[in-house]
């Protein structure tokens, strides 16, 4: 099983990502059996269920195929029971929202139930897949988790994945509405779209707050007022899983597994996040159907 991301059409496109090959088999994301392996890796690992992250990153050969090499440690053992579309839509949202969730100044760096009790997370857009991610992760580490949306099928799509609270940032006044329900502010933002949400992130976030930044969806241009946030002693934190380090990824990796054996990650309609499935001779349509910001996770099932 394949999973397709935003990324992967840019890098197929070269939006934004500089094309390094002349021709590649895309996709980062992935699940299946490890089939052989290479010198130096345990041979006990044949025939392993695994969970497969960053297969394309750097090298041309991804997941959308029957057949992918990667280095051993990006093929993660999944548990017996849990399904190969659940290891596919990990990879880059769940690390992605691992990341987000701990880089606050005065926030865990690991993630475990109970490392966020206390603290609200807002994850903006939480009927996308990063989104989705961070409820999930947030509200098994304890936190409080808040999200907007902007239409009553994402609030019901959030809600079934385990927010706390839905605000539809299109109706009223979304900040007073967050600030009753947190009133202190919110502690870490998981921010989608900087440009459209930074208004509302300020208005509510706790003095020394966190927003976490992994895109900018609607490509407006991103203005700061320097002493607003001077005051509020604001912490911006861009963050891509590729230039994140390996330590954090591999702290990421190890929280996401863990969190996915007490199965706090699972997909699918009634968790929130609904599968849309392509066979592999499909997989433009797939693209296209992530490009057009089809909600829910696009899985390509490369044996069909």
């Amino acid at each position: 099983m394949s999973g397709v991301n935003p990324t992967d059409w840019q890098a197929r496109s070269g939006a934004g990502h500089p094309k390094r090959f002349s021709e590649i088999t895309p996709h980062l994301d992935g699940a299946g059996t490890i089939d052989a392996v290479g010198e130096g890796v345990d041979q006990g690992r044949v025939g392993e269920r695994v969970w497969l992250f960053m297969a394309a990153a750097g090298r041309p050969t991804g997941t959308a195929a029957e057949f992918t090499v990667v280095p051993a440690e990006q093929a993660v053992p999944l548990p017996d029971e849990v399904g190969f579309d659940v290891g596919a839509a990990l990879g880059v949202p769940a690390l992605t929202a691992h990341r987000a969730l701990t880089v606050a100044e005065d926030g865990p760096r690991r993630l475990s139930p109970g490392a966020l009790d206390g603290k609200v997370v807002l994850a903006a857009g939480g009927a996308g897949a990063v989104g989705h991610a961070v409820i999930q992760l947030a509200r098994w580490a304890g936190a409080t988790v808040v999200t907007t949306v902007s239409s009553p099928e994402k609030a019901r799509l959030a809600t079934a994945a385990g927010a706390h609270h839905v605000v539809d940032y299109r109706e009223g006044d979304p900040a007073a509405e967050i600030r009753g329900i947190a009133p202190d502010g919110v502690d870490i933002v998981a921010e989608v779209d900087l440009g459209t949400n930074l208004a509302l992130d300020l208005a509510v976030l706790r003095t020394r707050g966190t927003i976490s930044t992994y895109a900018n969806d609607g490509g407006r241009p991103v203005e700061l007022d320097v002493l607003q946030n001077m005051v509020l002693n604001t912490r911006f934190q861009f963050l891509v899983l590729f230039t994140a380090g390996p330590e954090a990824r591999a702290a990421a990796v190890q929280d996401v597994t863990a969190a996915v054996r007490d199965g706090a990650l699972p997909v699918g309609e009634n968790h929130g996040l609904p599968l849309i499935r392509f066979p592999l001779a499909r997989t433009a349509d797939a693209h296209r159907a992530v490009e057009s910001h089809a909600v829910g996770k696009v899985l390509v099932d490369v044996t069909s």
